[in-house]
């Protein structure tokens, strides 16, 4: 990539992330939102915004406290020249909340960005960044990849990370509303820990309807078959 093309290339995400980051009801230095998505939001009324139902949300989990998932996928900005930044974005509900918001950058269209890209257009929106001179660690990906927190915006209810992944490199933004976050990861691991603990009692039971279901395919096999057998 030319150094123009890679100049035009970092103006236009920058613009991009401002113009999605941004809305009429959030300022800069606002982390309550992203884009028009609030944190805190019931689960119709951010399925209503991004024309889903709250049906096709997913349930991780249903106790102790329910756990659900949608995930959209934004369509490009119609006639603009500028493309869609974001791949996909998850919304995440504990008990029909939203408390976290999970964008996931499209590693084609950010592709040669560099952190500090993604930290200036995004503090235009959420203000300044903790930034760390040393990134911190996060937890390994779903593929095991190596992931790093390279800048934070927060404030008392809310935060938002700037996740740097090893693969391709990419990034994604990770906003949480606190007050739910603690409640929800609890709710996580402790189901989590049901499932474990009820696992042999479940297996078991499986177990016994596998062989009530062979049990019953086998005589009606056997009431076909042995009238007309000849031996």
């Amino acid at each position: 990539m030319s150094r123009l093309k890679a100049t035009v290339s970092r103006s236009a995400f920058a613009s991009l992330l401002v113009f999605g980051a941004m809305s009429a009801a959030t300022l800069p230095g606002d982390l309550s939102c992203y884009r028009t998505f609030q944190l805190g939001a019931d689960l119709p009324a951010i399925a209503r915004q991004v024309g889903s139902t709250p049906a096709q949300a997913k349930v991780i989990q249903s106790r102790p406290a329910l756990i659900q998932e949608l995930v959209w996928m934004p369509q490009s900005l119609g006639s603009s020249a500028q493309t869609e930044s974001a791949k996909d974005i998850v919304f995440n509900f504990y008990n029909g909340e939203l408390f976290r918001i999970v964008v996931n950058y499209d590693r084609y269209e950010t592709e040669g960005l560099t952190s500090d890209d993604f930290v200036e257009a995004l503090s235009t929106a959420y203000g300044i960044t903790a930034k760390a001179a040393t990134p911190v660690k996060a937890p390994a990906g779903p593929y095991g990849e190596q992931e790093e927190v390279v800048a934070q915006w927060q404030d008392p209810q809310y935060s938002f990370d700037l996740v740097r992944s090893s693969y391709g490199p990419t990034f994604k933004l990770v906003g949480v509303l606190k007050r739910l976050e603690a409640p929800a990861e609890a709710a996580i691991l402790e189901a989590a820990r049901l499932d474990k603990e009820e696992a042999p009692q479940r297996e078991a039971a499986q177990a016994a309807q596998q062989e009530e279901t062979e049990r019953a395919r086998l005589e009606k096999a056997r009431l076909v078959n042995k009238p007309k057998f000849r031996p």
